[in-house]
């Protein structure tokens, strides 16, 4: 793969110049140096770590609502504070290649997984043949970097399994759920289900629900009879279940964390959107179905940074690591029309951005990526807007009150994806890459370049 040449960055310097030539050094929120930050982010080199964040269905609306609601029209969340932002195009593809303009998950995932687009649907394969491409994880663990998935959905979901499984469809998530990828089974020759695949790529942190698809037995091969996570456990995985057994896992072993038994409870709650809208309410910052042992997801990522740093010690190795860490639920949320567990879930992962951009601070070898799979159905109206959809009315931190709309199916049935493109951030080596309009599938290159993965 060809080096940044002085073409590229000429240009990335050009983009810089533009954007950032109508920012005022300081702003509404909180005194930074923009352009400052934005020039010094301008350059190539070679990343010893890089930490990809994923806000699934973090469209700009969705952000939006989360700034609004949480700190102000004027204010600032950390993923607004990356020196480098650009957008990119996120469609999925037919079979022939022909363009599927709204994409799902798990061809959204493969994009920047693989650098290969593919139909919805479809983990990490090709959208014609259904071949299994090399992901950015299988790279990194080739070129002996450490490696981690961390999500607050389940860890066989969409977005985290794009980087260590390669299976026809998405619902193959457990030795059980196979029906539609008979050709993935062990008793066919294949890989198996995403949970058998994610623990036997030897992935070295794996945190985020699903504890009922590695409950599950295997049904054919050398761990037949045995559930996935006694098959972890044979492979050296520690399991742990809650905050306390995440922060004593061992440094230096392999650790799987399964804290839900399917996605992991929401932070916030409120009342979901309805016809004709609902009273103006504030949500409730806290959700009585979540246990108080569940870590935050910015004490995930914080610990599996931990983890990996350490695992890499412990193999003397001079290579960093590749970490990808998943706000599952915003999507979700999205999903439901619930505007209070999708604003909560946004402001959780904004949280696990900030640990991130602390760690490159210390660590500027280390390339720092935020965006989002897809774009979602949520959109700020005004108060006297009438939507044919559900609504719902907030009051804000400020003391305002804000109306949010959700009207991309009939009430009752699931909010969709949206085609749009979204955002895309960075810092660190390499950064200057997201500028500008690109699509998916750059990210792979981006962070493949970053690392020199070959």
């Amino acid at each position: 793969m060809p080096r940044p040449t002085r073409r590229h960055l000429t240009v990335a310097t050009a983009l810089v110049a533009a954007t950032t030539a109508a920012v005022a050094v300081t702003t509404t929120a909180g005194a930074f140096d923009s352009e400052k930050q934005a020039k010094s982010a301008i350059k190539g080199g070679k990343a010893k770590n890089v930490i990809l964040l994923i806000g699934d269905g973090m469209g700009d609306s969705e952000i939006t609502l989360a700034r609004d609601y949480t700190v102000g029209a004027r204010g600032r969340l950390n993923m607004d504070r990356f020196p480098l932002t650009g957008a990119y195009t996120t469609y999925a593809v037919h079979a022939d290649g022909t363009p599927d303009y709204v994409t799902d998950s798990a061809a959204s995932g493969t994009g920047w997984a693989t650098g290969t687009k593919t139909v919805n649907g479809r983990i990490s394969k090709t959208p014609g043949t259904d071949k299994a491409v090399r992901t950015i994880l299988e790279l990194a663990q080739k070129n002996g970097y450490a490696t981690g998935s961390v999500t607050t959905a389940e860890i066989t979901d969409a977005t985290p399994a794009v980087l260590a499984s390669h299976v026809t469809d998405r619902s193959c998530q457990g030795p059980a759920d196979m029906a539609k990828c008979p050709t993935d089974t062990l008793a066919a020759g294949g890989p198996g289900s995403i949970a058998e695949q994610s623990v036997n790529h030897k992935v070295d942190v794996l945190l985020g629900g699903g504890r009922q698809r590695f409950e599950q037995k295997v049904t054919d091969g050398r761990y037949k009879g045995l559930t996935v996570t006694q098959q972890a456990q044979q492979l050296g995985y520690q399991v742990v279940t809650d905050g306390a057994g995440l922060k004593s896992a061992k440094p230096g072993k392999p650790v799987l964390g399964l804290f839900a038994g399917g996605n992991v409870p929401t932070e916030w709650t409120g009342k979901a959107a309805a016809v004709g809208g609902t009273d103006p309410q504030r949500c409730v910052t806290s959700n009585p179905n979540r246990p108080a042992t569940t870590p935050s997801l910015a004490d995930s990522a914080t610990r599996a940074i931990q983890l990996l740093e350490a695992r890499q010690k412990a193999r003397h190795a001079k290579r960093g690591f590749f970490l990808q860490i998943e706000g599952a639920s915003i999507d979700k949320q999205d999903h439901a029309a619930d505007p209070c567990g999708q604003i909560g879930e946004t402001a959780a992962f904004d949280r696990a951005v900030k640990v991130a951009r602390a760690y490159a601070a210390k660590h500027p070898d280390t390339l720092v990526v935020t965006t989002a799979d897809h774009g979602h159905t949520s959109q700020i109206v005004p108060l006297e807007a009438t939507p044919p959809g559900l609504s719902s009315t907030l009051v804000t931190d400020e003391g305002q009150q804000l109306k949010v709309n959700y009207s991309t199916n009939t009430p009752g049935r699931s909010q969709e994806h949206t085609g749009t493109e979204v955002r895309i951030a960075a810092q660190g080596p390499q950064a200057y890459r997201v500028l500008g309009v690109t699509d998916q599938t750059d990210l792979f290159t981006t962070l493949r370049e970053a690392l020199r993965l070959r």
